[in-house]
């Protein structure tokens, strides 16, 4: 039975190689409860989903649990945006209109130039289930 044999240098080429291979790709993943509720990674620091309520109903509940779970800092209804801290991590809500009865809601979280998936997704679940209510 013959050996592969590698050249020096061969083998840790080919691991980077396959890691690379693994690892490229798109970034939407379903998380957890998240996609039970619509929701998709869009980037390593923002989930975002499409509901079928209006955008005052989406608004409404975006600012209720901002409010319950942190500091609003700056909002806009008009533009759609709530700027706010929540667990000292710096949260973005953005409530899109796209349709009469469609709002695309995104929540973007970053700590420090760092992104917290985590609270980015506590934060769009309470939103969602809200709704849902």
């Amino acid at each position: 039975m013959r050996h592969l044999v590698f050249k020096k240098g061969t083998l840790p080429f080919l691991i980077l190689f396959c890691l690379l291979i693994f690892l490229s790709g798109c970034v939407f993943l379903v998380v957890g409860g998240v996609g039970a509720l619509g929701g998709y990674i869009v980037s390593p620091d923002t989930i975002e989903g499409v509901t079928d309520h209006d955008q005052a109903q989406a608004w409404d509940a975006a600012i209720s649990i901002i409010s319950i779970m942190g500091t609003i800092l700056e909002k806009s209804e008009q533009g759609g945006l709530i700027i706010s801290k929540v667990s000292g991590t710096k949260v973005i809500v953005n409530v899109i209109p796209i349709s009469g009865s469609t709002v695309k809601v995104s929540v973007k979280a970053r700590k420090a130039f760092l992104p917290r998936i985590k609270v980015a997704q506590d934060v769009y679940v309470k939103i969602m289930t809200r709704l849902a209510e």
